[in-house]
């Protein structure tokens, strides 16, 4: 008896020393559409701060920034788009065209709970491939040798390899963004071999002011670092932003998020939305001038739960537009669809 009980004894001293630890994660079920909580391998699970920066107080969710000093935070954007026109008689030609822009924020000091960094441009690069040709302009290669390119090449050139000054909040709002003369400066000494006439060079980097400023760079910040919510959400929780698409403010973007999981090391959210069908007609005489228009975007977005900093996004936005002539006996129509993929961090996809 005592040999049985001591292999007994044994038995589950094994199964004690094989169970392995689990951790909980918090998401939506995708089949049902509710909030669940789910045991998985602890060793499955990625290491997490033990005060993180996007956490769970009480089924409410915040995100926060909680970096260290003297790290270096990438933020890399691309964008490709895919678009088909179709003429009336159905023929169709496709052009693709490509940006990337690699940035990245050094952390050099902590002053209570601002956050002083350096904004290093790195690299730009653009491409462009119709019926067979393809163009590219890219920083990190050399000068392209048609004419045309060059001007772009130099402008881009003189924009990266700079250093911006950026004070950010740790609830993520930007402050302020500094440095930005010493960058016109640096791109109107790059055109000056270029263009001769001093007005035309004002006139380019005049342009360059408009979408290089500490404005811009601010809106884009707060769309892409901070997401939810500053009250906070509930995992399955979803909210909507919505913003201008046009400059007289009639149409607008609407964007869906929903907070789709809280664990593993990542806060995980997913996007919907767009712009609804819309249609404009004009009459004139016999003639029938309509427009529709419509935008679908869906895809995920994903922080660091530790730090508060995005990892990857990873969007797809569909835009259709139908131009159609009519006299009542016959129509004709012209159809563009455009496939674009809108990406942060893309290799960390």
């Amino acid at each position: 008896m005592k040999n049985i009980a001591a292999i007994a004894l044994l038995s589950s001293i094994a199964l004690v020393s094989c169970k392995k630890e689990t951790a909980k994660i918090t998401k939506v079920d995708p089949k049902t559409g509710k909030t669940v909580t789910v045991e998985v391998p602890a060793d499955s699970v990625a290491k997490v701060a033990e005060n993180p920066a996007i956490r769970d107080s009480a089924g409410i969710v915040t995100q926060t920034f909680k970096l260290e000093k003297g790290k270096t935070y990438p933020l890399t954007t691309y964008q490709r788009d895919v678009k088909t026109m179709t003429d009336p008689q159905g023929k169709s030609i496709t052009a693709t065209a490509e940006s990337t822009d690699e940035m990245n924020f050094t952390v050099n000091d902590i002053k209570g709970n601002v956050y002083e960094m350096t904004l290093n441009l790195v690299s730009k690069r653009s491409s462009q491939s119709a019926q067979g040709k393809t163009v590219v302009v890219d920083t990190k290669q050399a000068l392209p040798k048609e004419d045309d390119l060059k001007m772009i090449w130099n402008i881009n050139k003189a924009l990266t390899s700079n250093k911006l000054d950026m004070k950010m909040d740790t609830k993520g709002n930007v402050i302020s963004i500094t440095g930005f003369d010493a960058v016109y400066t640096k791109v109107t000494t790059a055109l000056t071999p270029l263009i001769k006439d001093a007005n035309e060079r004002a006139s380019v980097v005049a342009s360059l002011k408009q979408s290089f400023n500490e404005k811009v760079l601010k809106d884009q910040f707060s769309k892409n670092l901070s997401i939810i919510p500053k009250k906070g959400v509930k995992v399955g929780e979803k909210w909507t932003t919505s913003e201008n698409a046009d400059p007289s403010g009639t149409i607008k973007v609407t964007s869906n998020y929903v907070l789709k999981s809280l664990g593993n090391g990542t806060a995980e959210i997913a996007v919907s939305g767009g712009i609804p069908k819309k249609t404009e007609k004009k009459a004139q005489g016999p003639i029938t001038h309509s427009m529709s228009s419509e935008l679908a975007q869906n895809g995920t977005i994903k922080f660091d739960e530790s730090t508060g900093w995005i990892t990857n996004q990873n969007i797809n936005v569909k835009t259709t537009q139908i131009e159609t002539i009519s006299d009542g006996k016959q129509s004709q129509s012209m159809k563009s669809v455009s496939n674009s993929s809108v990406m942060v961090n893309p290799s960390a996809k």
